[in-house]
């Protein structure tokens, strides 16, 4: 018999599939951004605020998530577990990140304003000045990074916890999610509040990055690649410990030469992507998301006859 997590997950990834997302207005991840902004201000002492932020705040965004699945389950146990993955759904994404990459890729070559316009959804950086080619670049990047902190964070936070309870692996999964959304709006250098969020981010996202290089690499067919000393080197360009692995992973398999002006250069040897170059990133992506969901559900079942 199927297990829980496993049902949590494929409602997940069916929801995910099928909708792609929520409406803000009922989606757990923009009501806790919106909590985000109303407590991003100034401090007599922010690091001090920073830490109480980073350290509260995500801890309350998992009781709530694990309490309202709690309680569901306390009813019926299936219907436990449909709950558990409606809530896991909000707390991944795969399906919308594919697509806003390729949206922001098929732009580059009939409308750069539009698609600068359009990777506002997937990177921070200024993108006024770049060209199609360096939109690609950034879209590539993104598509990699993404897959990391929106999909595999979440989703092996889940895969660890959910075997003791799925509700506790509910919980987990919204801890990650929630110190990657306080990462992403407050991780700033000009913004010490920020500060202890980043940090903890960079020590939950260590194995997940790492991992999802892995999976790009196995869809790709190179699964050693991310051993090879030029990946690890072009890794360490960037300032998070983490971003760079499945960046360089992905500009290594293309090959193509990701490049953020002023900040880092990957895979210099090779050319900025192309069109085609940029589209088969994504269905590197898109694989690596499916092998982790067979992986997640693979160690979900197995358990059960350990």
């Amino acid at each position: 018999m199927i297990t829980l997590g496993s049902i949590a997950v494929i409602v997940a990834i069916g929801l995910d599939t099928i909708i792609g997302e929520p409406p803000a207005f009922i989606h757990p991840v923009a009501l806790f951004g919106q909590l985000v902004d109303i407590v991003d201000r100034s401090y007599d002492s922010p690091n001090i605020v920073g830490i109480l932020i980073a350290t509260t705040l995500p801890i309350g965004f998992g009781i709530v998530t694990a309490t309202s699945v709690y309680v569901v389950f306390s009813v019926n146990s299936q219907l436990g577990a449909f709950a558990a993955g409606c809530v896991l759904f909000t707390l991944i994404s795969l399906r919308l990140l594919l697509r806003t990459v390729h949206d922001v890729v098929m732009m580059t070559t009939a409308d750069v304003s539009a698609a600068r316009y359009e990777l506002r959804a997937l990177a921070g950086r200024d993108a006024s000045e770049l060209d199609a080619a360096h939109i690609r670049s950034a879209a590539v990047e993104s598509a990699a990074e993404n897959l990391a902190d929106g999909f595999i964070g979440p989703l092996l936070a889940f895969t660890l916890f959910a075997p003791v309870s799925v509700s506790i692996g509910v919980a987990s999964a919204a801890w990650v999610k929630a110190i990657n959304t306080l990462d992403s709006m407050l991780g700033y250098r000009s913004k010490p509040i920020g500060t202890a969020s980043a940090r903890l981010d960079d020590i939950i996202m260590w194995v997940p990055a790492r991992l999802t290089a892995a999976l790009l690499s196995v869809a790709a067919g190179h699964p050693l690649l991310p051993l090879r000393q030029q990946v690890r080197a072009d890794a360490a360009q960037t300032a998070s410990p983490n971003a760079g692995w499945p960046m360089a992973t992905i500009a290594a398999l293309l090959p193509a030469r990701l490049h953020k002006p002023d900040t880092y250069e990957l895979r210099t040897s090779a050319s900025l992507p192309d069109k085609s170059v940029a589209t088969y990133a994504i269905q590197i992506t898109r694989r690596a998301g499916v092998i982790a969901i067979v992986l997640t559900i693979t160690i979900l079942e197995g358990i059960t006859w350990l």
